[in-house]
């Protein structure tokens, strides 16, 4: 029997826009002491980091970091990416 817990969302979650184009970031605890980064397109094609971050900070941190260096784009995926 697996356990269930309520997922706890950090409050630096928050929409983020550039370009003309916006995702949502949500970061929210792993449960063992780390903080999970998930960043959600327009098409509800969801980005997850594999590692956890140390901080919810850090995990904002990377999300602005990826977006200066790669586009808001390399988060963007099209309207047909999901699985069947």
């Amino acid at each position: 029997m697996s356990e269930e817990y309520e997922i706890k969302y950090s409050t630096l979650c928050q929409k983020v826009t550039s370009e003309g184009k916006s995702v949502q970031v949500y970061i929210y605890e792993d449960g063992k002491g780390g903080w999970i980064l998930e960043v959600v397109d327009e098409y509800d094609n969801s980005t997850v980091w594999d590692d956890p971050f140390k901080t919810d900070d850090e995990a904002l941190d990377e999300v602005f970091d990826t977006i200066e260096k790669e586009g808001i784009s390399s988060l963007i995926g099209t309207e047909n990416d999901y699985l069947h």
